[in-house]
């Protein structure tokens, strides 16, 4: 695992007396010499007498909300910027949520915070104005690329349970680093981080971390890393700003492992944050995913100890309870052979009886079946008798038969001469057919003069029709 060494040096302090002598356009001395709480207290209430509650308009930055209610926020425009602050009696009374980014409209006393002499508002009373430039800018992005379907939650990566190696996009002096590589050390230490340096705030901010994103997806196989955390300690809108740029957006979705985003704190959004598979509340947070897998494996590796002893212990309790339920049973060899003699004697005794026992049942179903052939065997004699009887018959019922079907084949055979065309025209009936050999059944068929021939019972006559008579 790469980890930095942090070298804190020490800064050098020094310690000048106050000039003590008369300054050009100081007090005379009889009014002697001012403190600098006094002086700060003069120079609050001249700003508070000369100038009256006013209404200042600007965006909201370094907006901070304290643990007492109280509300802390830079007023700035293109030119300038001035220190607020908004007591919890008034805070609570506002009607909206200011955020940073956020143009507003204060309506404050111009003071001076006597314990630092720093020139502040305190704010009375807030409405909104408007979107400041930054923060329209980030939501017009912000929709385009949801338009496009870069924040789709189909197309984001799971985590891998057990990463290889884990890769670190972010500037080598950020704090979030040192939070990053404690947080690994202290929940996965075996785990390979490598560090992917680049800037994270400035002009060249945002092409440099998408050259290093770019380089880690290309380097991931070689360099053994399975994940890849692109991360940044908190500040205003402007300090996040290179994390709000398109062609980072772009390059985490073209990575070709999960990128888990760290940026800023839990209420600091990015258009990283959105494009990233995973988005982490802080730079711990986001290691904290990366290492959920070993740190999981280690509660569970820690749950399942005990359950392995109790396993284990089980199975010795069993193991000993078969042995000696095992021990009760072993007994000397001279024993087991004595006993094994007598299983071989009474075995030898009982298959002698069942054989003497299956000869005798055998030789009574023999002497049985012989009983009932004897009873069963056919006489010659009668059965000789019954043979000539039945031929006898045989042959009375075949000459019967033969002489019945011999009479009724002539009666069909005169029915048939009977019914012939011949026995009938020789009984001296005939057929006249016309010219084209038509049979002709009324005299409506043939005109005087036709052509038609009869046919006899021995021939045929060709006549012709001299006269119809009807």
């Amino acid at each position: 695992m790469l980890w930095i060494p942090l070298q804190f040096g020490s800064m050098p302090f020094t310690n000048q007396s106050p000039q003590t002598g008369p300054l050009a356009g100081s007090p005379s001395p009889a009014l002697g010499v001012l403190t600098v709480s006094a002086l700060n207290r003069l120079a609050r209430e001249a700003l508070e007498s000369a100038l009256p509650l006013l209404w200042v308009g600007g965006e909201v930055s370094n907006l901070v909300r304290a643990p007492s209610g109280h509300v802390y926020f830079t007023l700035k425009d293109a030119n300038a910027q001035v220190r607020c602050a908004m007591w919890r009696n008034r805070a609570q009374l506002l009607a909206f949520r200011p955020e940073n980014g956020m143009r507003v409209e204060a309506r404050a006393l111009v003071t001076l915070y006597e314990a630092r002499g720093d020139y502040q508002l305190n704010v009375e009373a807030l409405r909104p104005a408007g979107i400041g430039n930054l923060f329209e800018a980030f939501n017009r992005l912000k929709e385009r690329l949801a338009a496009e379907g870069l924040f789709d939650p189909s197309v984001r990566r799971p985590l891998p349970r057990f990463p290889r190696g884990v890769g670190i996009v972010t500037s080598p002096s950020a704090a979030a680093l040192r939070d990053v590589l404690s947080t690994l050390k202290r929940r996965a230490p075996h785990l390979p981080v490598v560090l992917y340096p680049s800037p994270v705030q400035g002009g060249d901010a945002p092409s440099r971390l998408v050259d290093a994103l770019c380089c880690a997806g290309q380097r991931a196989t070689g360099d053994g890393i399975d994940v890849i955390l692109l991360v940044r300690g908190g500040g205003s809108i402007e300090d996040l700003w290179a994390f709000n740029d398109e062609a980072l957006a772009r390059a985490i979705r073209a990575c070709p492992v999960p990128v888990v985003s760290g940026v800023g704190h839990e209420t600091d959004f990015t258009i990283a944050d959105f494009a990233s598979d995973l988005r982490a509340a802080t730079p711990t947070g986001a290691a904290e995913l990366a290492s959920a897998g070993f740190h999981a494996s280690h509660l569970e590796l820690a749950s399942l100890g005990p359950r392995l002893l109790r396993a284990l212990q089980r199975r010795l309790d069993a193991a000993g309870q078969r042995l000696d339920r095992a021990a009760l049973r072993l007994a000397h060899p001279r024993e087991r052979l004595r006993q094994a003699a007598i299983r071989v004697i009474t075995q030898q005794d009982r298959l002698h009886a069942a054989l003497s026992r299956r000869f005798e049942r055998a030789s009574h179903r023999l002497d049985h079946l012989a009983l009932r052939l004897r009873s069963a065997r056919p006489t010659l004699a009668g059965a000789n008798d019954r043979i000539t009887l039945l031929a006898t018959r045989l042959e009375h019922s075949t000459a019967g038969r033969l002489q019945r079907a011999t009479e009724q084949l002539e009666r069909l055979s005169a029915n048939l001469q009977h019914l012939a065309p011949e026995g009938v025209l020789a009984r001296g009936y005939s057929i006249a057919r016309d010219a084209e050999g038509r049979i002709l059944r009324t005299t409506r068929d043939v005109a005087e003069g036709d052509a038609v021939s009869v046919q006899l019972a021995d021939g045929r006559l060709d006549t012709r029709v001299t006269t119809i008579t009807r």
